[in-house]
Formats: C-alpha cells, sequence, structure tokens
C-alpha cells in the first residue's frame, strides 16, 4: 500500500443487516470512487490501522452513499467501522484537467493578491452551491473568504503552492 492515501468519505453508520455501510462522500467523484471493484482502505483517525477493502456494490442515497465491500456479509463485520475514514491510495487517483485541482493541492498554499500583499494560507475549502469557498487564515485578523471564480482567482501554482488572487470590493471587510 502506498504513503499517500486521501479521504474521499467518512463512514457514518450501519445500513440494514447485510453487511452495508453509509457513506458520507468527501468527493467530487462517488460515482468512480464507489464503483464497483474500487481499491478503498478504511482508516481509523485514532490509532491509523488501514484495512484494504474492495466495493462489491454501491448506491446513491440522501446525499450519502450505502455501500458494500467485499468480504462483509452481516452488520456484526461492520459495525466497528463506525466513525472511520474512507480513503483512496494516490495510485489509484485520477488526471484532471488543467485548472481543476484536488482539495489537498489547494489546502496549504499561500495567497497573494496582484498588488503582491501577502493575505494567508488556504486552510479549508468550503462547498456551500455554486463555487467552492476557499478560506484564507490570515496572520492578524480574521479569515478572508475568496470565492473561486474567474474574477477572484488570478493564478493557481501548484509546484509553488501559491495562488495570485484579485480582491474585489468587501472581500476583506
Amino acid at each position: 500500500m502506498s504513503d499517500k492515501l486521501y479521504t474521499i468519505g467518512k463512514i457514518v453508520n450501519t445500513h440494514g443487516l447485510l453487511g452495508e455501510l453509509r457513506i458520507f462522500p468527501e468527493t467530487d467523484f462517488a460515482d468512480e470512487r464507489f464503483a464497483n471493484g474500487s481499491q478503498l482502505v478504511f482508516v481509523d483517525p485514532k490509532t491509523n490501522v488501514q484495512i484494504p477493502v474492495t466495493v462489491n456494490s454501491a448506491r446513491e442515497h440522501k446525499k450519502m452513499f450505502i455501500v458494500k465491500f467485499k468480504g462483509f456479509q452481516h452488520i456484526n463485520e461492520v459495525e466497528k467501522y463506525k466513525g472511520w475514514l474512507l480513503k483512496v491510495e494516490e495510485k489509484y487517483m485520477l488526471e484532471l484537467p488543467e485548472d481543476e485541482f484536488y482539495y489537498h493541492e489547494i489546502i496549504g498554499c499561500r495567497v497573494v493578491t496582484d498588488e503582491g500583499e501577502e493575505l494567508g494560507t488556504i486552510s479549508e475549502i468550503l462547498s456551500p452551491g455554486a463555487n467552492d469557498v476557499w478560506v484564507v487564515d490570515r496572520p492578524s485578523g480574521k479569515p478572508v473568504l475568496l470565492p473561486y471564480i474567474d474574477d477572484v482567482v488570478l493564478d493557481v501554482d501548484i509546484e509553488n503552492k501559491l495562488i495570485k488572487v484579485h480582491v474585489l470590493e468587501g472581500l476583506l471587510d
């Protein structure tokens, strides 16, 4: 198993008696991640115990996914995994088109305005609706919420962990 694992969901509960789990997805590629045969990893957030698993079947249900993994036939076999994370190995990550990024590539990037002012570092990405919102932690003051739109985000340099933005009127208030 590779060292780099990326969270794609959280196991929130069991479903029924036949070993299915309710997964809260944390991925834009849920259909691919939960496809039959997908190789994933259960990770205990407390002990970092890792258990490789294979998706047997999945279906979307009320903004969650009900997933059955190969080798688990009964609720008693899966109940202990409630609260664990579901991750994917780096080798199974999809190649993204230009100007699209994984969250882990954006979080931690420094943010600089087009006028050269250092704003801070991206700490979180919110997905409230039409577009993502990047939360920039500032060294002093409250965080800045930057909408991920063309008028604001001018350049994203993943290699150098640097993002250039244009601050619209009212964004820093």
